[in-house]
């Protein structure tokens, strides 16, 4: 390729983005105005006059390109190199919207109004004769198919993920976990603006029962034997707070709760499986939930949201 053919194709390729980066969201938004306040038979119409209007502006852009692209030669020709760079750029531009739709990030608004015209002059370099060039826009298609289908939906995950850790993460006061008590599993947990509450159940699923634990925040109104006594139940407080709930159950078991200080809010354990020593023991291993826990609870989806 000479140099002044080299220009001539490099001025092509730089006319047919430009034209069709400033056509496509021009077209977008009008399909959008016209289905909005029309419904689909006005967005139809829109699209039934936009679509040739853009193919003979494409025509047009394709005339000074007359001595590189042998199609374009003639005034049938630049109509088929029009709709042919059309179609390819299109189909293009719609992976592109497939991979925003995937929170692919594809930059800023200017990025991406730019980003339009790049598959129709991917598609124009194609119909250039020349190695290199065609050498060069399969490359770039490469690099696009490699971003959106890999790297940008991966990327995409991860700050996804990032996001939600950050949420869970918002109420970091509330997050506490005791170890997991002998021969259970931790089953559920969900947190929300003013508690996190845990479930743990015997790993034998032919076994019932669970332990709870629930961690309320300092704002909520503190458990005492005045608001929790009921019928059958004993409720005591000792000399460091603890408070300590008592139900007896029909058939000889009980239902047994312990509420403890912490932080300024609360720590509330209740089961009906395991006995008082086991439920101090967890009180006494409360800790801050560690990443590593945080991110196997999420992997095992054993961690929901409740706001």
């Amino acid at each position: 390729m000479t140099s002044r053919r080299g220009t001539l194709t490099v001025l092509h390729l730089l006319l047919v983005w430009a034209t069709m980066a400033a056509v496509v969201p021009t077209l977008g938004v009008g399909l959008l105005m016209a289905g909005w306040g029309g419904g689909m038979g006005a967005a139809a119409t829109a699209l039934a006059l936009g679509v040739p209007l853009t193919v003979l502006l494409l025509a047009t852009a394709g005339l000074p390109a007359r001595t590189v692209v042998p199609m374009c030669d003639s005034a049938r020709g630049r109509l088929g190199w029009a709709v042919l760079v059309f179609v390819l750029g299109t189909l293009g531009v719609l992976a592109g919207v497939a991979a925003y739709g995937g929170d692919v990030d594809l930059g800023s608004a200017g990025t991406r109004i730019a980003l339009t015209g790049v598959p129709y002059a991917v598609a124009a370099a194609f119909l250039v004769p020349d190695r290199r060039l065609r050498l060069g826009a399969m490359a770039v298609l490469v690099l696009a198919v490699v971003y959106g289908g890999f790297v940008g939906p991966a990327q995409a995950e991860r700050r996804h993920h990032a996001a939600e850790v950050a949420r869970y993460r918002e109420h970091r006061e509330l997050l506490y976990l005791g170890d997991v008590p002998a021969g259970m599993r931790l089953s559920h947990a969900v947190i929300d603006s003013a508690s996190f509450s845990v479930e743990y159940h015997p790993a034998d699923p032919d076994v019932g029962g669970y332990v709870g634990l629930t961690v309320r925040s300092p704002l909520t109104p503190s458990a005492t034997c005045a608001r929790r006594l009921v019928d059958g139940m004993t409720c005591t407080v000792d000399a460091r707070g603890e408070m300590r709930m008592i139900s007896e159950l029909p058939g000889g078991g009980r239902d047994i709760s312990l509420v403890r200080r912490h932080h300024g809010g609360e720590v509330e354990v209740s089961s009906r499986i395991l006995d008082e020593v086991g439920l101090r023991r967890l009180l006494d291993t409360l800790h801050p939930l560690s990443d590593q826990e945080l991110e196997r609870m999420m992997r095992e989806k054993t961690i929901t949201q409740g706001w």
